[in-house]
């Protein structure tokens, strides 16, 4: 079995389907093409050889490799979601396949992918890259995860004389919107950790993450005739600037590292009604706790002014999981000595954004988040390196069989 050819092949047949979640959508999975999508990884695992191939009532693929050993090891898992993001159409991809690059711009249609504007190209000459054709994203967030895990099951059913214990692997839909283990069941899937498959540039492995939590503020205008609104007009536009004028200026742009953020994802008004949507993000407790108390007290303060014309709805979405693997750094140092096996140098970073393994290790299951190769995720200058797939399908054999 050629890995990369079987990577390659596998993830450039993926990103043909069209998986693109729905962030306003009430069902789950939020697309019908994701529930589509579920029965061809199914049939992929059953066509490996896999067995338990399942998909659960909510569209999770759920796939196990039996043990080659007698010997008492943990069971260990991987996972990857199977939807792109909303933020930029994944219909009909059509995948550009560099295979020497030569370190100069790349240009695709309308778009031109330069390594002025992105340095991590130059880590790339002479490899061999996959790219967008400059209309869609490309997908690698993250069916080059689903391809790479996929591949590792496959190789590993190929070579039963190679001990393991037993592993599983689980896809998931809905990720991109915040809803990827919304209703996963960690008992069923039985394992003792899990990893998913989802990072950045060969070599990185991630188990912290921000606490993250979402702000709705709906404002209530007065809107009266302007000729005659001295005194009386409130414009909740004009409340809403003066909100957002509130706030430290700590906004996604100018922060980085550690640093959290305030970020307005959304505004929609008029004089009579505006409605914002801001996301909260921190890796610290206490900076978390104080930036949603902030939200808090710039409302409060509002609504004396203008007579309760503010109303916030606070929701937090997911938290840190170095909370919990703290506790579980073997599983860390696991996938480390799995990445110097390839010849790589391991490294961390803290992930400025969420991933399924940060809820999930808060629902039992200790979840470090692995590299799956691809850059500049969710628009048309997306590309991911196929050495990189390679890497990736080699650490999962890797942390499979250190045993």
């Amino acid at each position: 079995m050629n890995i990369e050819k079987t990577v390659v092949d596998n993830f450039c047949t993926l990103i043909k389907y069209d998986t693109t979640s729905d962030p306003y959508s009430s069902s789950y999975p939020s697309t019908q093409s994701q529930r589509d999508f579920s029965k061809v990884l199914a049939k992929k695992c059953e066509d490996i050889g896999l067995e338990d191939v399942k998909i659960d009532k909510n569209g999770y693929v759920i796939a196990t490799l039996k043990a080659t050993t007698n010997k008492n090891v943990p069971k260990i898992g991987f996972i990857s979601h199977m939807d792109t993001s909303p933020d930029y159409s994944g219909k009909d991809i059509k995948p550009n396949i560099i295979e020497n690059y030569d370190g100069k711009d790349i240009v695709l249609k309308n778009i031109v992918l330069s390594p002025e504007e992105f340095p991590s190209l130059n880590k790339y000459i002479g490899k061999k890259l996959i790219t967008t054709d400059g209309t869609t994203l490309l997908g690698a967030d993250d069916k080059a995860g689903v391809a790479e895990i996929l591949t590792a099951f496959e190789y590993l059913k190929n070579n039963p004389k190679i001990e393991h214990g037993e592993i599983k692997l689980a896809f998931t839909p809905d990720e991109e919107v915040g809803n990827g283990v919304t209703y996963f069941n960690v008992k069923d899937f039985d394992c003792d950790f899990a990893y998913t498959i989802d990072g950045g540039s060969a070599g990185e492995i991630n188990y912290e993450n921000f606490n993250a939590a979402n702000a709705t503020i709906n404002i209530t205008g007065k809107n009266v005739h302007p000729g005659y609104a001295t005194n009386v007009m409130i414009n909740s536009t004009m409340v809403a600037n003066e909100f957002l004028s509130m706030l430290p200026n700590e906004t996604p742009s100018n922060t980085k590292g550690y640093e959290g953020f305030y970020h307005l994802s959304d505004i929609k008004g008029n004089v009579e009604k505006t409605t914002m949507d801001i996301i909260i993000r921190a890796f610290d407790k206490e900076e978390f706790k104080n930036k949603k108390q902030t939200i808090i007290d710039i409302v409060s303060n509002l609504n004396k002014k203008y007579n309760n014309l503010l109303e916030l709805n606070l929701e937090d979405s997911y938290f840190n999981m170095y909370d919990i693997l703290k506790d579980n750094m073997n599983i860390v140092e696991k996938a480390k000595n799995a990445i110097q096996k390839t010849g790589l140098t391991p490294y961390t970073k803290p992930i400025r954004g969420g991933t399924d393994g940060a809820r999930l290790s808060f629902m039992g299951l200790p979840c470090p988040n692995i590299f799956a190769g691809g850059h500049n995720f969710h628009g048309p200058y997306e590309y991911v390196c196929v050495d990189s797939m390679v890497k990736a399908v080699e650490v999962i054999i890797n942390i499979a069989t250190d045993i």
